[in-house]
Parts: C-alpha cells; structure tokens; sequence
C-alpha cells in the first residue's frame, strides 16, 4: 500500500476526457504511472526551464 508523504504537496487539476486517456497512455508505455508521468514532465519541463533563465531558487 502507498503511504502518502506528508512533506509533499497535493495539487489537484481538471483535464479532459481525451488528455486523461493519452497521458495515461503515454505513462503506461513508459512504464510509469499517471502521476508518475505528470511528476517526470514537470521536472523536465522545470530542468529546460533553468537551463535557459537559471536556477530557480527555493526560499522555504
């Protein structure tokens, strides 16, 4: 069983029928979970970010 880890952060969207479908798709190909996937393109999407303005630097 998946225990939650308390340090993270839960963020909740809304997607269409048609994205939910294909990211799940896509995520199963590569062997990842939805959640999954969603976690490893935002950390792409993030590390091309930072690669072109900079890191970004967390004050907490």
């Amino acid at each position: 069983m998946y225990m939650r880890n308390k340090e993270n952060k839960h963020l909740g969207i809304e997607i269409d029928k048609e994205l939910h479908y294909k990211l799940h798709y896509i995520a199963k190909y590569e062997g990842r979970s939805g959640n999954g996937e969603i976690i490893y393109l935002l950390r792409k999407y993030i590390e091309e970010f930072e690669k072109e303005n900079g890191e970004i630097v967390c004050d907490f």
